[in-house]
């Protein structure tokens, strides 16, 4: 099992900056990737950015927060940020950390237990 602890959400105004941070514990060895998703109120969980864990720093970026957003990884920390700047109201949503376990650990989801992000304008 793995378990995901979320800190660094909160209120900020529109061109501000929060940096989120997702910590893993238990059994890391099995993750491929973590991430962070997010979900504003009416619209479905989206994909906001990915890092590989085991290869390189392969990274994966929604097209709305390319540029603006930068996710990095600090193995030794077994934590995953989520640097996000120039924020827009848009992006508004609870954000949720994501790990992915290697297939031949099942390939399973994990997910931490989400934290707002709220961007006034």
């Amino acid at each position: 099992q793995v378990q995901l602890v979320e800190s660094g959400g909160g209120l900020v105004q529109a061109g501000g900056s929060l940096r989120l941070s997702c910590a893993a514990s238990g059994f890391t060895f099995s993750l491929n990737t973590m991430g962070w998703y997010r979900q504003a109120p009416g619209k479905q969980r989206e994909l906001v950015a990915s890092i590989s864990i085991t290869s390189g720093e392969n990274t994966n970026y929604a097209d709305s927060v390319k540029g603006r957003f930068t996710i990095s990884r600090d193995n030794a920390k077994n934590t995953v940020y989520l640097q996000m700047n120039s924020l827009k109201p848009e992006d508004t949503a609870v954000y949720y950390c994501n790990a992915d376990a290697k297939r031949v650990y099942g390939g399973r989801a994990y997910w931490g237990q989400r934290t707002q992000v709220t961007v006034s304008s």
